[in-house]
């Protein structure tokens, strides 16, 4: 979701005289000078040396350009010492020490983890999972242009407040809604697999379905990616002080402090879905990602934003005047936010973190901070397909819809390396979701001595 912005974001604190590099491929980059396309994400891999390899190949799948940029920066081949640092820094478990030592059992498990990824990943390439398909890319698109027009048209055509006036209602909210997944699916690049189509599809469908920035969403979302459940590292971890997930979430310690936030933050379990999802989209459209649309010049995220507020006043203000054009636009807006943030809360927000220090392997991140939610052809769709987490953290570039179709192969290659591929019902998810909520608001405002 990466609700929190920058502040409080920041890579890893090093001692390492060579934290201006990256290894890939069993060299070392030199990205000192480098202005990554990407933002600051490339901080985040760089000064422990770490292996860098899956997280660079998985972001940079449909760049033809980014192969190009890497091998012109200057680079060294990594020492047998280096290289060995490396595997043992891919052996830690969250929560052990940077310094701890790899067994040599731990060294060729991971480094087979690593080999049979690769090789589970090629096969899946060459079946064809990662090539885009136009007739669902329309499939998505028509269907939220049908769920806007038949929601438009039976507020209308309905009277006030009557049954079918509420039925369009609950259409208009889960047609912007559904546009947040279809953005995400842009931001990925896996809709037509061509980056400044899939950029440009995604900045107006943001834009215009929700009113929100895909460029500010891509910087955000990267980090996410790349470090999932992450203190100081993934954003969606820093809320406070609207929501806090995690007891040592950046914030967490001025909650006892102050008798607003402690109350606020008391109550967060029930608050969460009515109230305080509808204030992030609130924050988000008002100020936030408007404000990185007009710092990055982004005409077309501006046109489409500007679009869609013309767009409500001019469907509903002619029968509902300007202000319940405004009420039914928040409304409907409430619902969509409700819709997209409780849905994406229930992948990640329950899970165990990991330490701004510690370093885990790609496929690691997947099986220790993501969790799948059962499929059924009601969850597939109104979770457009981001119920197969695990497999869009290992692969965020596979076009959607094809996850269901290859997550047998990656739960037995889970089973085959002693990971946990975890899967939960729906509702079950749901549940330890609020039920985190109500963990940690207890840690942080009962006081020790009740």
């Amino acid at each position: 979701m990466g609700k929190g912005g920058n502040s409080g974001v920041q890579p890893a604190k090093t001692s390492d005289a060579n934290s201006a590099e990256v290894l890939i491929s069993g060299r070392f980059y030199d990205v000192s000078s480098f202005k990554h396309p990407g933002g600051s994400v490339i901080k985040f891999l760089t000064g422990n040396g770490g292996d860098a390899t899956e997280t660079f190949q998985e972001f940079h799948q449909r760049s033809k350009k980014a192969d190009k940029v890497l091998k012109s920066l200057p680079s060294r081949e990594a020492t047998e010492k280096e290289l060995a640092k490396a595997a043992k820094l891919a052996n830690l478990k969250p929560g052990e020490s940077p310094n701890a030592t790899a067994t040599d059992a731990d060294v060729k498990k991971f480094s087979a983890l690593s080999r049979d990824y690769a090789v589970l990943r090629k096969e899946l390439e060459e079946e064809g999972f990662f090539k885009p398909s136009i007739p669902h890319v329309v499939y998505r698109v028509l269907e939220v242009v049908a769920l806007f027009v038949a929601g438009a048209l039976l507020i209308n055509r309905a009277e006030a407040f009557s049954a079918v006036f509420f039925v369009g209602m609950a259409l208009f909210g889960i047609a912007q809604g559904r546009c947040g997944w279809l953005m995400h699916e842009g931001g990925h690049y896996s809709l037509t697999g061509q980056i400044k189509t899939d950029k440009f599809l995604q900045e107006v469908i943001y834009g215009l379905g929700c009113g929100m920035s895909g460029g500010w969403w891509r910087s955000q979302h990267n980090k996410h990616h790349a470090t999932p459940q992450k203190l100081k590292h993934d954003v969606d971890l820093n809320t406070l002080p609207l929501v806090a997930f995690v007891t040592d979430a950046p914030g967490a310690k001025s909650v006892p402090r102050s008798a607003i936030l402690k109350a606020w933050i008391k109550y967060q379990a029930y608050l969460f879905a009515p109230v305080t999802c509808v204030l992030v989209g609130l924050g988000w459209t008002l100020a936030l990602h408007p404000k990185h649309s007009v710092r990055t010049n982004n005409v077309v995220e501006l046109f489409s934003m500007a679009l869609r507020y013309a767009g409500v006043i001019a469907l509903f203000s002619p029968k509902y005047g300007v202000l319940g054009a405004l009420g039914i636009y928040l409304a409907t807006f409430a619902l969509a936010t409700n819709y997209i943030f409780l849905n994406f809360a229930v992948s990640h927000t329950h899970l165990p973190t990991t330490q701004p220090d510690d370093y885990l392997h790609w496929v690691q991140y997947a099986a220790s901070h993501t969790t799948n939610i059962q499929t059924s052809w009601w969850c597939d769709w109104w979770m457009a397909y981001l119920n197969f987490q695990i497999e869009h953290h290992l692969f965020p570039s596979m076009p959607q819809f094809r996850h269901r179709m290859v997550s047998p192969r990656v739960k037995a290659f889970f089973e085959k390396h002693g990971l946990v591929y975890d899967v939960r019902p729906y509702f079950g998810a749901m549940k330890d979701t609020f039920d985190n909520l109500q963990h940690v608001a207890d840690e942080l405002t009962v006081s020790k001595k009740e």
